[in-house]
Protein backbone atom coordinates (compact mmCIF):
# COMPACT_ATOMS: atom_id res chain seq x y z
CA UNK A 1 0.00 0.00 0.00
CA UNK A 2 1.90 3.14 -1.12
CA UNK A 3 -0.34 5.41 -3.17
CA UNK A 4 -2.68 8.13 -1.37
CA UNK A 5 -5.99 7.11 -1.85
CA UNK A 6 -5.09 3.45 -0.85
CA UNK A 7 -3.96 5.16 2.27
CA UNK A 8 -6.53 7.39 3.06
CA UNK A 9 -8.85 4.32 2.64
CA UNK A 10 -7.07 2.41 5.22
CA UNK A 11 -8.23 5.64 7.59
CA UNK A 12 -11.84 5.68 6.41
CA UNK A 13 -12.21 1.56 7.10
CA UNK A 14 -10.40 2.10 10.72
CA UNK A 15 -12.79 4.90 11.69
CA UNK A 16 -15.35 5.84 9.03
CA UNK A 17 -17.02 8.55 11.00
CA UNK A 18 -14.25 10.37 12.05
CA UNK A 19 -13.69 13.79 11.27
CA UNK A 20 -11.41 14.29 8.60
CA UNK A 21 -11.48 18.48 7.61
CA UNK A 22 -13.20 21.69 8.57
CA UNK A 23 -13.81 25.18 7.25
CA UNK A 24 -15.58 27.84 8.87
CA UNK A 25 -19.05 26.73 6.82
CA UNK A 26 -18.43 22.80 6.85
CA UNK A 27 -17.56 19.57 8.61
CA UNK A 28 -16.80 15.83 6.87
CA UNK A 29 -16.04 13.26 8.24
CA UNK A 30 -13.87 10.77 6.59
CA UNK A 31 -16.57 8.90 4.71
CA UNK A 32 -17.90 12.34 3.88
CA UNK A 33 -14.80 13.68 2.15
CA UNK A 34 -14.53 9.85 0.31
CA UNK A 35 -18.42 10.62 -0.94
CA UNK A 36 -17.54 14.44 -1.82
CA UNK A 37 -14.05 13.56 -3.60
CA UNK A 38 -16.14 11.04 -6.00
CA UNK A 39 -19.41 12.68 -6.27
CA UNK A 40 -16.23 15.32 -8.11
CA UNK A 41 -14.53 12.26 -9.71
CA UNK A 42 -17.45 11.14 -11.54
CA UNK A 43 -17.21 14.64 -13.68
CA UNK A 44 -13.95 14.33 -14.58
CA UNK A 45 -13.35 12.92 -18.26
CA UNK A 46 -12.40 9.20 -18.88
CA UNK A 47 -9.15 8.75 -19.42
CA UNK A 48 -7.94 12.49 -17.53
CA UNK A 49 -4.25 12.09 -16.19
CA UNK A 50 -3.78 15.56 -15.08
CA UNK A 51 -6.38 17.99 -13.19
CA UNK A 52 -5.77 21.44 -12.72
CA UNK A 53 -6.82 23.11 -9.23
CA UNK A 54 -7.84 26.70 -9.23
CA UNK A 55 -9.79 27.57 -6.24
CA UNK A 56 -10.35 29.23 -3.05
CA UNK A 57 -9.03 27.05 0.55
CA UNK A 58 -12.08 25.45 1.69
CA UNK A 59 -13.35 22.03 2.25
CA UNK A 60 -14.47 21.51 -1.33
CA UNK A 61 -10.81 22.49 -2.62
CA UNK A 62 -9.55 19.32 -0.33
CA UNK A 63 -12.23 17.12 -1.81
CA UNK A 64 -11.38 18.17 -5.64
CA UNK A 65 -7.74 17.47 -5.03
CA UNK A 66 -8.67 13.90 -3.65
CA UNK A 67 -11.34 13.65 -6.92
CA UNK A 68 -7.81 13.92 -8.86
CA UNK A 69 -6.70 11.29 -7.00
CA UNK A 70 -9.38 9.06 -7.03
CA UNK A 71 -9.16 8.77 -11.03
CA UNK A 72 -5.87 7.93 -10.67
CA UNK A 73 -4.77 11.45 -12.47
CA UNK A 74 -1.91 14.13 -11.26
CA UNK A 75 -3.35 17.22 -9.61
CA UNK A 76 -1.56 20.21 -10.21
CA UNK A 77 -2.05 23.28 -7.87
CA UNK A 78 -2.29 27.27 -8.61
CA UNK A 79 -3.81 30.11 -6.15
CA UNK A 80 -6.79 32.09 -8.13
CA UNK A 81 -4.58 35.42 -7.58
CA UNK A 82 -1.44 33.80 -9.51
CA UNK A 83 -1.17 36.02 -13.23
CA UNK A 84 -3.43 34.72 -15.57
CA UNK A 85 -0.71 34.30 -18.09
CA UNK A 86 1.76 32.61 -15.36
CA UNK A 87 -1.13 30.03 -14.94
CA UNK A 88 -1.72 29.51 -18.30
CA UNK A 89 1.57 28.64 -19.08
CA UNK A 90 2.08 26.29 -16.07
CA UNK A 91 -1.47 24.64 -17.27
CA UNK A 92 -0.50 24.05 -20.99
CA UNK A 93 2.99 23.05 -19.79
CA UNK A 94 1.80 19.65 -17.99
CA UNK A 95 -0.50 19.28 -20.09
CA UNK A 96 -3.65 20.17 -18.18
CA UNK A 97 -7.26 20.06 -19.76
CA UNK A 98 -9.60 19.74 -16.90
CA UNK A 99 -9.99 22.34 -14.20
CA UNK A 100 -11.55 22.00 -11.24
CA UNK A 101 -12.18 25.64 -10.12
CA UNK A 102 -14.96 28.05 -8.47
CA UNK A 103 -17.37 29.55 -10.42
CA UNK A 104 -15.77 32.84 -9.52
CA UNK A 105 -12.89 32.30 -12.04
CA UNK A 106 -14.92 30.11 -14.64
CA UNK A 107 -14.55 32.74 -17.19
CA UNK A 108 -10.28 33.48 -17.06
CA UNK A 109 -9.86 30.77 -18.93
CA UNK A 110 -10.86 29.29 -22.69
CA UNK A 111 -9.54 25.97 -24.15
CA UNK A 112 -10.66 23.94 -20.31
CA UNK A 113 -12.52 21.93 -19.50
CA UNK A 114 -14.19 23.54 -16.25
CA UNK A 115 -15.82 21.59 -13.32
CA UNK A 116 -17.36 24.30 -11.32
CA UNK A 117 -17.41 23.16 -7.42
CA UNK A 118 -18.72 25.93 -5.07
CA UNK A 119 -18.79 26.00 -1.29
CA UNK A 120 -21.57 23.92 -0.27
CA UNK A 121 -21.10 21.23 -3.17
CA UNK A 122 -23.73 18.53 -2.56
CA UNK A 123 -22.44 14.88 -2.09
CA UNK A 124 -24.04 12.54 -4.24
CA UNK A 125 -24.93 9.30 -1.95
CA UNK A 126 -24.70 7.34 -4.77
CA UNK A 127 -21.33 8.26 -6.06
CA UNK A 128 -18.69 5.82 -6.54
CA UNK A 129 -15.22 5.25 -8.12
CA UNK A 130 -12.86 2.58 -8.88
CA UNK A 131 -9.48 3.15 -10.49
CA UNK A 132 -6.36 1.19 -10.13
CA UNK A 133 -3.66 3.02 -8.44
CA UNK A 134 0.05 2.79 -8.57
CA UNK A 135 2.70 3.98 -6.66
CA UNK A 136 4.44 5.31 -9.51
CA UNK A 137 2.11 7.73 -11.08
CA UNK A 138 2.50 11.11 -10.26
CA UNK A 139 0.42 12.64 -7.68
CA UNK A 140 0.79 16.21 -8.08
CA UNK A 141 3.49 18.77 -10.31
CA UNK A 142 4.59 21.74 -8.27
CA UNK A 143 5.85 24.98 -10.20
CA UNK A 144 8.95 26.88 -8.75
CA UNK A 145 10.92 29.73 -10.32
CA UNK A 146 12.46 28.75 -13.10
CA UNK A 147 16.50 30.15 -14.82
CA UNK A 148 14.53 30.85 -18.26
CA UNK A 149 12.08 33.16 -16.99
CA UNK A 150 9.63 30.38 -17.10
CA UNK A 151 8.68 28.19 -13.76
CA UNK A 152 9.50 24.64 -13.89
CA UNK A 153 7.22 21.68 -12.63
CA UNK A 154 8.37 19.21 -10.52
CA UNK A 155 6.83 15.97 -10.78
CA UNK A 156 6.06 13.88 -7.74
CA UNK A 157 4.58 10.60 -7.38
CA UNK A 158 2.53 8.74 -4.92
CA UNK A 159 5.56 6.44 -3.75
CA UNK A 160 7.21 10.47 -2.95
CA UNK A 161 4.15 11.12 -0.85
CA UNK A 162 3.50 8.25 0.87
CA UNK A 163 7.62 8.28 1.95
CA UNK A 164 7.45 11.19 3.41
CA UNK A 165 3.84 10.79 5.43
CA UNK A 166 6.20 7.90 6.74
CA UNK A 167 9.17 9.85 7.71
CA UNK A 168 6.37 12.75 9.34
CA UNK A 169 4.53 9.78 11.42
CA UNK A 170 8.24 8.87 12.74
CA UNK A 171 8.79 11.64 14.01
CA UNK A 172 5.69 13.43 15.08
CA UNK A 173 2.77 10.95 15.76
CA UNK A 174 0.12 12.61 13.84
CA UNK A 175 -2.91 10.77 15.17
CA UNK A 176 -6.85 10.98 15.84
CA UNK A 177 -7.57 14.12 17.91
CA UNK A 178 -4.48 15.97 16.24
CA UNK A 179 -5.92 18.92 14.38
CA UNK A 180 -3.32 20.41 11.68
CA UNK A 181 -3.33 23.77 10.36
CA UNK A 182 -3.94 24.63 6.80
CA UNK A 183 -2.12 28.12 6.62
CA UNK A 184 -0.04 27.52 3.43
CA UNK A 185 -0.72 28.37 -0.27
CA UNK A 186 -1.55 25.56 -2.69
CA UNK A 187 1.25 25.57 -4.92
CA UNK A 188 4.21 25.65 -1.77
CA UNK A 189 5.38 22.14 0.05
CA UNK A 190 3.84 22.83 3.21
CA UNK A 191 0.33 22.37 1.89
CA UNK A 192 1.32 18.71 0.83
CA UNK A 193 2.62 18.33 4.58
CA UNK A 194 -0.22 19.72 6.23
CA UNK A 195 -3.00 17.85 3.84
CA UNK A 196 -1.30 14.25 3.60
CA UNK A 197 0.17 14.00 6.70
CA UNK A 198 -2.32 14.84 8.39
CA UNK A 199 -5.40 13.14 6.41
CA UNK A 200 -3.39 9.91 6.02
CA UNK A 201 -2.42 9.44 9.40
CA UNK A 202 -6.07 9.63 11.19
CA UNK A 203 -5.98 13.28 12.01
CA UNK A 204 -8.06 16.43 11.12
CA UNK A 205 -7.63 19.30 8.78
CA UNK A 206 -8.37 23.05 9.97
CA UNK A 207 -8.91 25.47 7.03
CA UNK A 208 -9.34 29.35 8.18
CA UNK A 209 -11.01 31.73 6.15
CA UNK A 210 -8.50 34.08 3.96
CA UNK A 211 -9.47 36.85 6.21
CA UNK A 212 -7.88 34.78 9.32
CA UNK A 213 -5.53 33.49 7.43
CA UNK A 214 -3.95 36.96 6.11
CA UNK A 215 -4.43 38.71 9.90
CA UNK A 216 -2.22 37.17 12.68
CA UNK A 217 -4.77 38.11 15.78
CA UNK A 218 -7.36 36.25 13.76
CA UNK A 219 -5.70 33.47 12.79
CA UNK A 220 -4.72 32.64 16.84
CA UNK A 221 -8.09 33.16 17.27
CA UNK A 222 -8.96 30.49 14.67
CA UNK A 223 -6.25 28.17 16.37
CA UNK A 224 -7.83 28.25 19.64
CA UNK A 225 -11.54 28.14 18.98
CA UNK A 226 -10.31 24.63 16.91
CA UNK A 227 -8.12 23.33 19.15
CA UNK A 228 -5.15 23.29 16.72
CA UNK A 229 -2.21 21.02 17.58
CA UNK A 230 -0.37 21.32 15.23
CA UNK A 231 1.39 23.81 12.59
CA UNK A 232 3.41 23.89 9.51
CA UNK A 233 4.38 27.16 8.49
CA UNK A 234 7.30 29.87 7.53
CA UNK A 235 9.73 31.25 10.97
CA UNK A 236 7.59 34.43 10.51
CA UNK A 237 4.35 32.59 11.37
CA UNK A 238 6.06 31.36 14.82
CA UNK A 239 7.55 34.91 15.08
CA UNK A 240 3.97 36.37 15.29
CA UNK A 241 3.26 33.47 17.80
CA UNK A 242 6.22 34.17 20.35
CA UNK A 243 5.09 37.64 20.37
CA UNK A 244 2.12 36.37 21.82
CA UNK A 245 1.37 37.18 25.77
CA UNK A 246 0.45 33.18 25.61
CA UNK A 247 0.62 30.19 23.49
CA UNK A 248 -2.73 28.71 22.42
CA UNK A 249 -3.23 25.48 24.76
CA UNK A 250 -3.94 22.99 22.06
CA UNK A 251 -0.81 23.69 20.45
CA UNK A 252 1.87 20.89 20.33
CA UNK A 253 4.35 20.91 17.46
CA UNK A 254 5.48 24.10 15.68
CA UNK A 255 6.85 23.66 12.32
CA UNK A 256 8.91 25.77 10.30
CA UNK A 257 10.50 25.23 7.03
CA UNK A 258 10.71 27.08 3.54
CA UNK A 259 13.12 30.29 4.94
CA UNK A 260 15.93 30.42 7.71
CA UNK A 261 14.79 30.56 11.52
CA UNK A 262 16.48 31.96 13.86
CA UNK A 263 16.33 31.69 17.48
CA UNK A 264 15.00 35.05 18.08
CA UNK A 265 12.11 34.12 16.69
CA UNK A 266 11.16 31.72 19.07
CA UNK A 267 12.47 32.58 22.43
CA UNK A 268 9.34 32.15 24.38
CA UNK A 269 8.46 28.95 22.70
CA UNK A 270 11.68 26.83 23.31
CA UNK A 271 11.03 25.00 25.83
CA UNK A 272 6.29 25.84 26.13
CA UNK A 273 6.14 23.37 22.90
CA UNK A 274 7.99 21.58 20.26
CA UNK A 275 9.54 23.54 17.44
CA UNK A 276 11.49 22.01 15.04
CA UNK A 277 13.06 23.51 11.90
CA UNK A 278 13.32 21.66 8.59
CA UNK A 279 14.99 21.15 5.22
CA UNK A 280 14.26 20.64 1.86
CA UNK A 281 13.71 21.06 -1.75
CA UNK A 282 10.36 20.49 -3.44
CA UNK A 283 12.19 18.18 -5.81
CA UNK A 284 12.89 15.90 -2.76
CA UNK A 285 9.40 15.72 -1.65
CA UNK A 286 9.08 18.28 1.13
CA UNK A 287 11.44 17.82 4.20
CA UNK A 288 14.81 15.94 4.01
CA UNK A 289 16.04 16.63 7.50
CA UNK A 290 14.31 18.15 10.89
CA UNK A 291 15.59 19.46 13.75
CA UNK A 292 14.34 19.43 17.18
CA UNK A 293 15.03 23.25 18.06
CA UNK A 294 16.67 24.16 21.75
CA UNK A 295 18.37 26.71 23.53
CA UNK A 296 21.16 24.18 23.75
CA UNK A 297 22.02 23.95 19.35
CA UNK A 298 21.74 27.73 18.14
CA UNK A 299 24.24 28.04 15.62
CA UNK A 300 27.13 30.81 16.40
CA UNK A 301 25.02 33.15 13.71
CA UNK A 302 21.76 33.04 15.39
CA UNK A 303 19.91 30.14 13.44
CA UNK A 304 19.61 26.44 13.86
CA UNK A 305 20.88 23.73 12.11
CA UNK A 306 18.68 22.17 9.82
CA UNK A 307 19.28 18.69 11.44
CA UNK A 308 19.67 14.85 9.88
CA UNK A 309 17.71 13.19 7.67
CA UNK A 310 14.21 12.20 8.02
CA UNK A 311 13.56 8.26 7.96
CA UNK A 312 14.43 6.76 4.41
CA UNK A 313 16.49 9.78 3.58
CA UNK A 314 20.43 10.01 3.21
CA UNK A 315 21.62 13.48 2.61
CA UNK A 316 25.57 13.80 2.40
CA UNK A 317 27.67 16.82 2.16
CA UNK A 318 29.89 17.06 -1.17
CA UNK A 319 32.62 18.75 -3.17
CA UNK A 320 32.42 19.35 -6.58
CA UNK A 321 34.21 16.26 -7.67
CA UNK A 322 31.36 14.46 -5.38
CA UNK A 323 33.04 13.80 -2.74
CA UNK A 324 32.19 13.40 0.34
CA UNK A 325 33.75 16.12 2.71
CA UNK A 326 34.21 15.45 6.76
CA UNK A 327 32.61 17.73 9.53
CA UNK A 328 33.18 21.47 8.95
CA UNK A 329 33.77 21.40 5.72
CA UNK A 330 31.77 22.87 3.11
CA UNK A 331 29.54 21.28 0.45
CA UNK A 332 26.77 20.76 -1.83
CA UNK A 333 23.82 19.07 0.27
CA UNK A 334 23.05 16.18 -1.73
CA UNK A 335 19.61 13.92 -1.34
CA UNK A 336 19.44 10.61 -1.70
CA UNK A 337 16.36 8.38 -0.55
CA UNK A 338 12.29 7.84 -1.07
CA UNK A 339 11.06 11.57 -1.41
CA UNK A 340 14.04 11.78 -4.10
CA UNK A 341 11.24 12.83 -7.21
CA UNK A 342 10.73 11.96 -11.01
CA UNK A 343 12.34 15.56 -12.18
CA UNK A 344 11.24 18.48 -13.92
CA UNK A 345 8.06 18.01 -17.15
CA UNK A 346 9.06 19.29 -20.59
CA UNK A 347 12.08 20.14 -22.05
CA UNK A 348 14.46 20.89 -19.28
CA UNK A 349 17.35 18.45 -19.94
CA UNK A 350 19.94 20.91 -18.52
CA UNK A 351 18.33 21.47 -14.88
CA UNK A 352 17.45 17.26 -14.79
CA UNK A 353 21.49 16.96 -14.61
CA UNK A 354 20.80 18.08 -10.40
CA UNK A 355 18.85 14.47 -10.84
CA UNK A 356 21.95 11.98 -10.55
CA UNK A 357 21.46 7.60 -11.19
CA UNK A 358 23.98 6.63 -8.78
CA UNK A 359 25.90 3.38 -7.25
CA UNK A 360 23.59 4.50 -3.54
CA UNK A 361 20.77 5.00 -5.58
CA UNK A 362 18.95 7.95 -6.92
CA UNK A 363 20.49 11.36 -6.27
CA UNK A 364 19.48 15.13 -6.15
CA UNK A 365 21.79 17.78 -6.29
CA UNK A 366 20.09 20.76 -4.26
CA UNK A 367 22.66 23.58 -5.04
CA UNK A 368 22.58 24.02 -1.18
CA UNK A 369 25.61 24.88 0.42
CA UNK A 370 26.08 23.27 3.70
CA UNK A 371 28.83 21.47 6.47
CA UNK A 372 28.49 18.21 9.39
CA UNK A 373 28.47 19.31 12.89
CA UNK A 374 30.18 17.37 15.06
CA UNK A 375 27.40 15.85 16.49
CA UNK A 376 26.11 14.79 13.27
CA UNK A 377 24.08 17.59 12.19
CA UNK A 378 23.26 19.35 9.04
CA UNK A 379 24.06 23.60 8.57
CA UNK A 380 22.47 25.43 5.91
CA UNK A 381 24.83 28.38 4.50
CA UNK A 382 23.36 29.17 1.30
CA UNK A 383 22.36 29.44 -2.58
CA UNK A 384 25.06 27.81 -4.57
CA UNK A 385 23.65 29.68 -7.52
CA UNK A 386 21.34 32.93 -7.78
CA UNK A 387 18.39 31.45 -6.16
CA UNK A 388 17.24 32.75 -3.35
CA UNK A 389 14.44 32.62 -0.30
CA UNK A 390 11.71 36.09 -0.26
CA UNK A 391 9.41 35.87 2.22
CA UNK A 392 9.64 31.75 2.55
CA UNK A 393 9.31 31.46 -1.09
CA UNK A 394 12.01 30.16 -3.51
CA UNK A 395 12.88 32.88 -6.48
CA UNK A 396 15.25 32.53 -8.76
CA UNK A 397 16.54 35.69 -9.33
CA UNK A 398 17.34 35.15 -13.27
CA UNK A 399 13.95 34.41 -13.91
CA UNK A 400 12.93 37.59 -12.82
CA UNK A 401 15.58 39.43 -14.82
CA UNK A 402 14.58 37.64 -17.60
CA UNK A 403 11.36 38.87 -17.19
CA UNK A 404 12.33 42.70 -16.58
CA UNK A 405 14.28 42.05 -19.78
CA UNK A 406 11.25 40.76 -22.11
CA UNK A 407 10.02 43.97 -21.40
CA UNK A 408 9.56 46.42 -24.26
CA UNK A 409 9.69 49.31 -21.37
CA UNK A 410 13.14 47.96 -20.15
CA UNK A 411 16.21 47.93 -22.30
CA UNK A 412 19.09 46.35 -20.01
CA UNK A 413 17.92 45.25 -17.21
CA UNK A 414 20.05 43.23 -13.68
CA UNK A 415 18.82 42.10 -10.61
CA UNK A 416 20.85 41.68 -7.69
CA UNK A 417 20.41 39.35 -4.50
CA UNK A 418 21.02 41.33 -1.36
CA UNK A 419 20.90 39.73 2.37
CA UNK A 420 20.38 42.75 4.95
CA UNK A 421 21.47 42.42 8.55
CA UNK A 422 19.07 40.03 10.10
CA UNK A 423 20.45 37.45 6.56
CA UNK A 424 17.36 38.27 4.95
CA UNK A 425 17.29 38.24 1.20
CA UNK A 426 15.99 40.75 -1.22
CA UNK A 427 16.26 41.73 -4.76
CA UNK A 428 17.24 44.88 -6.32
CA UNK A 429 16.73 45.85 -10.37
CA UNK A 430 18.80 48.42 -12.00
CA UNK A 431 16.63 49.21 -15.07
CA UNK A 432 17.90 51.51 -17.98
CA UNK A 433 14.38 52.44 -19.37
CA UNK A 434 13.61 52.25 -23.08
CA UNK A 435 12.51 55.69 -23.25
CA UNK A 436 12.84 58.45 -20.91
CA UNK A 437 9.39 59.07 -19.73
CA UNK A 438 8.96 55.15 -18.26
CA UNK A 439 7.32 55.01 -14.72
CA UNK A 440 7.63 52.48 -12.12
CA UNK A 441 3.82 51.51 -11.81
CA UNK A 442 4.31 50.77 -15.29
CA UNK A 443 7.15 48.06 -15.01
CA UNK A 444 5.70 46.28 -12.07
CA UNK A 445 2.48 46.56 -13.43
CA UNK A 446 4.01 44.29 -16.15
CA UNK A 447 5.42 42.22 -13.93
CA UNK A 448 2.44 41.57 -11.98
CA UNK A 449 1.12 39.58 -15.21
CA UNK A 450 4.07 37.23 -15.26
CA UNK A 451 5.30 37.47 -11.46
CA UNK A 452 4.14 36.87 -8.29
CA UNK A 453 4.06 39.38 -5.72
CA UNK A 454 7.21 37.97 -3.98
CA UNK A 455 8.73 37.54 -6.81
CA UNK A 456 8.96 41.78 -7.83
CA UNK A 457 12.46 43.29 -6.54
CA UNK A 458 11.79 45.57 -3.43
CA UNK A 459 14.12 48.45 -5.04
CA UNK A 460 14.38 49.71 -8.55
CA UNK A 461 17.40 51.86 -9.16
CA UNK A 462 17.38 53.50 -12.97
CA UNK A 463 20.24 53.95 -14.81
CA UNK A 464 21.61 55.65 -18.13
CA UNK A 465 23.84 52.30 -18.49
CA UNK A 466 25.03 49.17 -17.06
CA UNK A 467 28.23 49.32 -16.55
CA UNK A 468 30.18 46.63 -17.96
CA UNK A 469 33.65 44.75 -17.04
CA UNK A 470 36.64 44.26 -19.39
CA UNK A 471 34.74 40.42 -20.20
CA UNK A 472 31.18 42.45 -21.02
CA UNK A 473 29.58 41.05 -18.35
CA UNK A 474 27.96 43.52 -15.48
CA UNK A 475 29.88 45.13 -13.35
CA UNK A 476 28.71 44.27 -9.82
CA UNK A 477 31.14 46.30 -7.96
CA UNK A 478 30.53 49.77 -9.94
CA UNK A 479 26.50 49.12 -9.35
CA UNK A 480 25.25 51.93 -6.56
CA UNK A 481 24.68 49.45 -3.43
CA UNK A 482 20.75 49.58 -2.10
CA UNK A 483 20.99 48.95 1.47
CA UNK A 484 18.28 47.71 3.36
CA UNK A 485 17.03 49.08 7.02
CA UNK A 486 16.38 46.61 9.36
CA UNK A 487 14.40 46.97 12.26
CA UNK A 488 15.66 47.39 15.55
Amino acid sequence: MNTIIEEFMAQVNENIEALAVFDNDRKLSRRELLQLADTIALRIPEGCKRVGIIMNHSVEMIASIFAALRVGAAYIPVEPFFPKERIRYMMEEAEVRVLITNSGYADRFSGFTNIIVDKGFAIEETAAVGAEYDEKDLAYILYTSGTTGKPKGVSVTNANVCHYVRAFRNEFHPAFGDIMLQHSVCSFDIFVEEVFTTLLSGAALAIPSDEERADAKKLIDFIRRNNVTMLSGFPYLLQEINDLPEIPKSLRLLISGGDVIRASYVTNLLGKVEVYNTYGPSETTVCASYCRCTDENILEDGTFPVGKPVLGVEIKVMDDEGREVTYGEVGELCIFGGGVSNGYIGNRNEENKAFVNTADGRMYRSGDLGYYLPDGNIAFLHRKDTQIMIRGKRVEVSEVENVLTRSELIRQAYVAPKVDDNNLSYMVAYVVPEKEDVRLEDITDYMKDYLTDFMIPEYFVELKSLPLNANGKVDKAALPNVLRKVAA
